[in-house]
């Protein structure tokens, strides 16, 4: 998913904007690090990583194809991960909730 704006240091929740809207996300700061919460709507979209994440499904399904591999369905529950400095297309059939983690 792109890293997060996040302002280190302060208690404020970060707001991203992608794809005109169609994926939203708010960073926070979890146990396990940081992380984003976030919506997409239905559509196909591409994402670039600058660290490892894990994103964990909500809520929906989505399809996913890093670089060079082969689609790979999700649904609700499931997690994956993206290893840094990876490009990876999202295919949502409907709107997905998600959270992820960046490590």
């Amino acid at each position: 998913m792109s890293s997060p704006n996040n302002s280190s240091g302060t208690d404020k929740v970060s707001h991203n904007v992608y794809f005109d809207g169609k994926v939203q996300s708010l960073g926070i700061e979890t146990g396990k690090g940081k992380a984003t919460v976030g919506v997409m709507k239905k559509g196909t979209y591409v994402f670039n990583t600058a660290s490892p994440e894990t994103m964990v499904i909500i809520e929906g399904n989505m399809s996913t194809k890093v670089s060079g591999g082969d689609w790979l369905s999700h649904k609700k529950g499931d997690s994956f991960e993206i290893a840094a400095h990876t490009s990876f297309e999202v295919i949502c059939d409907a709107d997905v909730a998600y959270i992820c983690y960046y490590n």
